[in-house]
């Protein structure tokens, strides 16, 4: 297993090479949740199957695009994985306050289109349905079609 201790900076920063080694098919890629990204401390698999630790000190942060090694012959790269968000509207300013103080208590991540709150989908969806269910079936609530977001 190897273990990393330091982000090398972002791909841009190595794109030549990296470039090069995309087409010899040795780049790997340690695909992570969003709230993974938080973390200084991890052991999980890369999606070429290696074993990987990550050991970081407290002023370092995981990104997309993090470039963790690179040589001649391979690099690891980090990928955040696409987020699903549920969408929503309402029917009047005053259950809006209502909605967003609902989501803030239950430290939703949430973010803002317009008129329409978003809420990130960080475990099972049907979860934040329950949830929300009540202010849904009394038509303050307006579930809109939910869309996945691929990150850059």
């Amino acid at each position: 297993m190897q273990i990393y201790s330091d982000i090398l900076g972002p791909v841009a920063d190595f794109h030549d090479a990296l470039h090069r080694l995309e087409h010899a098919h040795a780049v790997d890629v340690l695909r992570l949740p969003r709230a993974d990204l938080a973390r200084r401390r991890l052991r999980t698999r890369s999606e070429g199957g290696a074993e990987v630790a990550l050991a970081l000190p407290r002023d370092k942060h995981l990104y997309d695009g993090a470039v963790l090694a690179i040589s001649e012959e391979a690099a690891l790269v980090v990928r955040v994985e696409s987020e699903t968000w549920i969408r929503l509207a309402t029917r009047d300013q005053a259950t809006a306050l209502r909605l967003g103080y609902f989501c803030g208590n239950l430290h939703w991540r949430v973010r803002f289109d317009g008129d329409v709150l978003l809420i990130a989908v960080d475990t099972e969806e049907r979860l934040y349905h329950e949830r929300l269910a009540p202010m849904i079936d009394a038509g303050e609530v307006i579930l809109l079609p939910s869309g996945t977001e691929v990150s850059a």
